[in-house]
């Protein structure tokens, strides 16, 4: 009887820690950051090959091991230099093609590889970016749970970037890049959240008009094209109940 006592509440322990863990896991969304200092105005960080922004490309990898491999990302390579908003975008969904719809300030701008716009800027891959100095959203025709962007040239001038999500998730993020370095910087930046979506995604300036920055090679999933990697730290804590419950097992046995 003593056996059946012990086992059963401690198992109940185990159970209960994997939902509260895995509940935390999932409760907040997550972000990844990663950012490469500029080399200047006229001094692109593509010239830097083989790599040559590792600290955003790492952080975009991150970004994309935790999505399935049918996502899809926006370079706007076929949009017309000077092209302004709204521009229309689709991305492949788990169930069918979701529109983005950008609007706000802003253009297509056409910059050949190797050379900067002669004030930082310039695409992450291809020649072409979204060019930005204020507001601008994208709405999304169905919810959407990871977003992620390449930001260039951000703030040389002091701006700081912020991303306001709209619908189910309503947060407002800050972007941590870094404030009056030289131009030229590269940034990824995204967002995960495994328990909420949203339908559109808001990006604030707080030097606008003062501090322009680059945008591209955008990706987005919607919530079934999110993976769910198994985490370790569980796994562990588990273990270490399920030791502790055959332990105290064997005591009341003695």
């Amino acid at each position: 009887m003593w056996r059946s006592k012990v086992f059963k509440p401690l198992g109940l322990v185990v159970v209960g820690a994997m939902l509260l863990v895995s509940g935390a896991a999932n409760a907040l969304p997550t972000t990844f950051f990663g950012e490469d200092t500029g080399l200047g105005e006229l001094s692109p960080s593509l010239s830097a090959f083989p790599n040559p922004f590792p600290n955003a490309t790492a952080a975009e990898a991150d970004f994309l091991s935790n999505l399935s491999s049918g996502v899809g990302t926006e370079d706007f390579e076929t949009f017309g230099d000077e092209t302004g908003a709204p521009l229309v975008l689709s991305f492949p969904g788990s169930s069918g093609s979701i529109t983005a719809t950008l609007s706000g300030t802003g253009v297509i701008n056409d910059v050949p590889t190797g050379d900067t716009n002669g004030n930082g800027r310039y695409a992450t891959s291809g020649t072409k970016y979204w060019d930005a100095d204020d507001d601008f959203s994208i709405t999304f025709s169905s919810p959407v749970s990871a977003f992620g962007f390449f930001g260039i040239d951000i703030g040389d001038f002091g701006g700081q970037v912020t991303a306001t999500t709209a619908g189910e998730l309503n947060m407002t993020f800050t972007i941590p890049n870094t404030t009056l370095g030289l131009g030229g910087s590269v940034l990824f930046w995204g967002i995960i959240d495994r328990a909420a979506s949203f339908t559109s995604i808001t990006f604030g300036n707080t030097a606008p008009g003062t501090d322009f920055f680059g945008f591209d090679d955008m990706t987005i999933g919607d919530l079934q094209q999110v993976t769910v990697p198994e985490p370790g730290t569980l796994a562990i804590f588990v273990l270490g109940l399920a030791g502790l419950a055959f332990f105290m097992r064997r005591r009341r046995v003695a």
